[in-house]
């Protein structure tokens, strides 16, 4: 060994490359660091007077997937001819993997350096070292492999008893021998419950998110911290929302090896990446293992949902519903080629019309455009349609709807009283940190003051937050299924409200639509509705002519309009509209034109003197006059409900029915009226003003 040594060796100076494969060796495999810095004892023994240590790959693997500093820096040296000899407690720790170790044996080779461990010296120049350096080359990654081998297999017969343990997700704790358990937090358990309660309400993750964010709620997630996770709350973010909608152990399952590592060439560095299998090439699947937040039929109906939403990869979903007014986004597809067809929206920013059109033959084959058309009047007609389907039990669907309303709100409350039971906890731990102190130690003092300051105005804020929930929550009256017996009749004005969310709509399209398919003529668009139950709906509907507009006028206009055309001329309805501040379909200031051509669209009668007189309208002079009474007298009867009228504009006339006026209402009016005038003529010299309109009926008047 020692003739193998040579003085221009010694005269270079020598390498000790120190490695361990993990962190946990690096604490508490101490006995193996020792070992191998002892080397360098054994470095000048052989003569070298100058050994330069390298341990910057303490907790590296040598498998070839990890980047090793250390090990390139000492190569580098090496190839610079500076080094003599390279030295380890044996030689496993400068490499297991083929690639790196021959590399090394011919950097050596070629400047003359040595290799040196506990045992031997071996010389790469000569053919018997280098035979046998390669064999232990090969040996150390065999070992390599059989190590991880007889692990993977250890570990898999005991993940197939279902008593492999595992970091336990947020939510659960390990109790021992593969157990989990659900986190004894209850605000924790509170929160896990919510997300999956609101992903199923609203449908996506992000939905889901933002309601957290909307009521001002945290998210727990786990922390390691002093050895140890630890549970923290922080703002709600997406992907950990994701995570635990799609981890199987939410629903009380045990499940191992659903993923797959596979080493990829990056950039010419080898890079381990994880993918995740299938659920039926899992190694271990076993269901009701442990206490779940859902069942096993809601987790995978959740993984439906969420593979639906990811409409770019699955052309055969219909994906999220999301803000945009086209209704039937997602389901409408062509009769021609079965693509989807695609929405656009042409015209001007202040005027967009919606489309639909099937361009994508043309987009990505230059094949011909198959159909388009406007798409107002067809999702009109799958809204009818909808409504017509959905009527019979709108009642029962909207006292269910009140009560999951009231249930949601409850939610809100419960989390924000947990919330608030947790910040208390903080602020009286807070509090004995403080006591505890001593009070003439300022500088520890004020800080603790500070933080429970801190934490009292956390526990306020939460106690201010709670209160005012409490007060929405009573404002709101129960309601039952009385409050919603007209509900069937007014189902098609709540659906037209413009507040009614977008995406409801069309989430109950989706729940009773399976799909639309449609075609085109030259005249009509023929539509066939698939519903959910198997049952087909054909449906006929005209094509607007070339030149032909549509005018969006707002249901309330028009209702005015009809109402106001009893007793005004055109000219005077365009003015009572454009005092009101409204403006017609295209966003112009109304004109008599424009009265007349809502008219003739809507079939509205023009105003006729002597229909007016016929059907018994009045305004509120005509009425004062009939009366014999002010018209401020009239007016305030009229705010106050005495004599029946209806006012269509905030700002407008009043309409008043002779019927009424002759009712037992108006003769009531008059004659108070009349008396009132009598008695002012007999007490002018007291200055006494009767109240016309006392609650009280039996007075002087």
């Amino acid at each position: 060994m020692i003739e193998k040594v040579k003085p221009a060796h010694v005269k270079r100076k020598a390498i000790l490359y120190v490695r361990q494969s993990s962190t946990q060796q690096v604490f508490h495999h101490l006995e193996s660091q020792r070992l191998q810095y002892a080397m360098r004892e054994h470095l000048v023994a052989l003569g070298w007077h100058t050994v330069d240590v390298i341990d910057e790959d303490l907790g590296k693997s040598a498998c070839g997937s990890t980047e090793r500093a250390g090990f390139q820096r000492m190569v580098a040296e090496v190839s610079l001819a500076q080094v003599g000899a390279v030295a380890a407690w044996e030689l496993s720790r400068f490499a297991r993997n083929s690639r790196e170790w021959q590399h090394l044996i011919d950097v050596c080779r070629i400047v003359d350096t040595l290799l040196v461990d506990e045992e031997a010296v071996y010389d790469a120049r000569q053919s018997n070292d280098r035979l046998l350096l390669g064999l232990k080359g090969s040996l150390n990654e065999y070992e390599l492999d059989l190590f991880r081998q007889r692990s993977q297999k250890a570990r898999q017969q005991k993940a197939l008893r279902a008593e492999l343990g595992m970091n336990a997700p947020v939510g659960y704790v390990n109790a021992g021998e593969g157990r989990q358990e659900k986190d004894p937090d209850q605000r924790v358990q509170q929160a896990i419950h919510t997300v999956f309660e609101k992903f199923l309400e609203l449908g996506t993750a992000r939905q889901a998110m933002m309601w957290f964010l909307d009521h001002g709620l945290e998210m727990p997630c786990l922390h390691w911290e002093d050895g140890q996770w630890k549970t923290r709350w922080r703002t709600p973010a997406y992907h950990p929302i994701v995570r635990i909608l799609k981890h199987p152990i939410y629903a009380g399952a045990y499940a191992w090896g659903m993923t797959r590592t596979e080493t990829v060439l990056e950039n010419g560095q080898p890079r381990r990446v994880n993918q995740l299998k299938p659920q039926d090439e899992w190694l271990v699947l076993q269901r009701d293992h442990h206490e779940g937040y859902v069942t096993w039929e809601t987790h995978e109906r959740i993984q439906e949902m969420i593979r639906k939403n990811v409409q770019a990869y699955i052309p055969v979903s219909a994906g999220a519903a999301k803000q945009g007014p086209a209704l039937l986004a997602g389901i409408l597809r062509c009769r021609r080629c079965g693509k989807k067809l695609m929405v656009r929206y042409v015209g001007g920013h202040r005027r967009r019309v919606l489309r639909y059109v099937c361009h994508r033959g043309f987009d990505g084959n230059g094949e011909p455009r198959c159909i388009g058309f406007g798409g107002d009047p067809v999702d009109e007609a799958i809204a009818r349609e909808v409504m017509r389907v959905i009527q019979p039990g709108a009642v029962e669907a909207a006292v269910l709807a009140a009560k999951q309303v009231t249930e949601q709100h409850d939610q809100g409350i419960q989390a924000i009283q947990l919330e608030l039971e947790a910040r208390q906890y903080e602020a009286d731990r807070a509090r004995r940190q403080y006591d505890a102190a001593d009070p003439e130690n300022r500088l520890v003092a004020a800080e603790l003051e500070r933080r429970w300051n801190t934490a009292m105005e956390r526990v306020d804020a939460l106690q201010r937050k709670l209160e005012e929930e409490d007060r929405k929550r009573t404002a709101v009256e129960p309601l039952t299924s009385e409050a919603f017996l007209t509900l069937a009749q007014d189902m098609r004005a709540v659906w037209d409200d413009p507040r009614t969310d977008i995406r409801l709509k069309k989430r109950i399209i989706r729940a009773l639509v399976e799909e639309v398919i449609a075609d085109t003529t030259v005249a009509e668009i023929h539509i066939v509705i698939h519903w959910k139950g198997g049952v087909h709906t054909e449906l006929q509907l005209r094509r607007r002519r070339s030149g032909q507009c549509r005018h969006n006028t707002p249901k309330d206009v028009v209702e005015a309009v009809k109402v106001l055309s009893r007793i005004c001329s055109d000219e005077k309805i365009a003015a009572w509209l454009t005092r009101n501040g409204l403006h017609t379909g295209k966003g112009h200031s109304w004109t008599r034109q424009h009265v007349t051509g809502l008219r003739h669209r809507h079939e509205i009668p023009v105003y006729e003197a002597e229909r007016q007189s016929a059907e018994g309208w009045m305004n509120q002079s005509q009425a004062a006059a009939y009366l014999d009474v002010e018209r401020g007298t009239l007016s305030v009867a009229l705010a106050c409900g005495e004599i029946p009228g209806i006012r269509p504009l905030p700002v407008g006339p009043w309409l008043l029915k002779r019927e009424d006026l002759d009712g037992e209402a108006g003769r009531g009016l008059a004659e108070r009226v009349q008396r009132h005038r009598r008695l002012l003529g007999r007490q002018a010299a007291e200055n006494v003003t009767p109240d016309l309109f006392s609650t009280s009926r039996g007075g002087a008047l």
